[in-house]
């Protein structure tokens, strides 16, 4: 009977043994990103690499960017995460509030888009969106339309009861399309009267719906409900994988620039790697490699993009000279105004 204890206390000796040699060899690392298609993408082609090259685990933790920021927020004493993708708006938000990290000097900055480099380096673009205009091909087919060409289109009354616009009050997107026709209608993000004022004689007589977010533009255009829409190139191009015909045009007054922005976050329990990560994820291979994936538009001029997603998009470069970029900083002192505004005179 002792003999059998002792055995059972050896073999249990050397399973810990063999475990505190693998957690010892094996750390984990977690990054905080949108679910859907870019996790899919990340989990599939590109973090791999980086688990291999540094024996380690990486863990996605899924979400919107208000998710992510929020778990950051509530355990910003001793978080969890080491690295998060946000989008630009909640970026500027996150880091106002402290939570990230100055990226390290590396010499994968320099080749960045500029404007992809965030004031102070305290994060970087890793993924480029602009949101441009997504309309139904079919309808546009059916109907003998040209396809769109201006951001004012969305008020040409030929598409009365055909445009379907995310609710500037809880989608980028919706609020992207809304500052860019508030602009050629006279304003800034300084002044938003033009596009409050002349929203009911313009675009309000044109939409048939304001919905939340984007998840129902799959259906609406399935059925012919949504015939013209804000979105960007990628999510166009996740729309059309699915079966559905939509194409991405992108108005001639240019686009809004939409970035997925990551940062390091502050505190987190392996800065070093967390670094290592953030420039990796920066790199041209990892980007490039993210593009054929999952459409990531890369913000690193050296990736390069597969020939369909080349096709859609035309010269890269050419397009980021046009973009439109906004000011988060202006746009987030004002957000909570605009929102009530919004919801209680153009959603009402």
């Amino acid at each position: 009977m002792k003999f059998t204890r002792t055995l059972v206390s050896l073999a249990a000796l050397v399973a810990v043994g063999f475990s505190a040699s693998a957690w010892s060899q094996t750390k984990t690392i977690y990054v905080g990103m949108n679910g859907g298609p870019m996790e899919k993408a990340y989990t599939s082609q590109v973090l791999p690499d980086f688990e291999k090259a540094n024996n380690v685990k990486v863990v996605v933790v899924p979400g919107t960017s208000s998710d992510v920021l929020a778990k950051l927020l509530a355990n910003r004493n001793s978080p969890q995460m080491h690295v998060v993708f946000l989008d630009d708006g909640v970026m500027a938000r996150a880091v106002n509030m402290g939570v990230c990290e100055k990226l390290d000097d590396s010499p994968v900055l320099k080749e960045l888009y500029p404007f992809a480099r965030m004031k102070g380096d305290v994060g970087a673009g890793v993924q480029l969106g602009m949101t441009g205009i997504g309309y139904n091909t079919k309808l546009f087919a059916d109907k003998g339309w040209a396809p769109p060409t201006s951001w004012l289109d969305f008020a040409n009354p030929k598409y009365k009861g055909k445009v379907v616009f995310q609710s500037a009050s809880s989608s980028t997107f919706g609020l992207h399309g809304f500052l860019a026709i508030n602009r050629l209608m006279g304003g800034s993000e300084t002044n938003v009267e033009p596009g409050f004022t002349k929203w009911a004689s313009t675009v309000g007589p044109n939409v048939v719906e304001y919905i939340p977010n984007s998840a129902k533009l799959s259906e609406m255009i399935q059925t012919g409900e949504a015939g013209l829409f804000p979105l960007t190139p990628t999510a166009v191009g996740d729309l059309k994988d699915k079966g559905l015909p939509v194409a991405y045009a992108n108005p001639k007054e240019g686009a809004v620039l939409l970035l997925v922005d990551l940062c390091v976050v502050k505190n987190n329990p392996d800065p070093q790697l967390a670094q290592k990560l953030a420039q990796f994820l920066l790199s041209a291979p990892a980007q490039s490699k993210a593009a054929a994936a999952g459409k990531q538009i890369p913000t690193n001029q050296n990736a390069t993009m597969p020939p369909d997603m080349q096709k859609s998009l035309g010269n890269l470069d050419q397009l980021v000279k046009k973009v439109t970029v906004v000011d988060w900083d202006v746009i987030n002192e004002r957000r909570a105004q605009w929102d009530s505004r919004w919801n209680r005179q153009i959603e009402q």
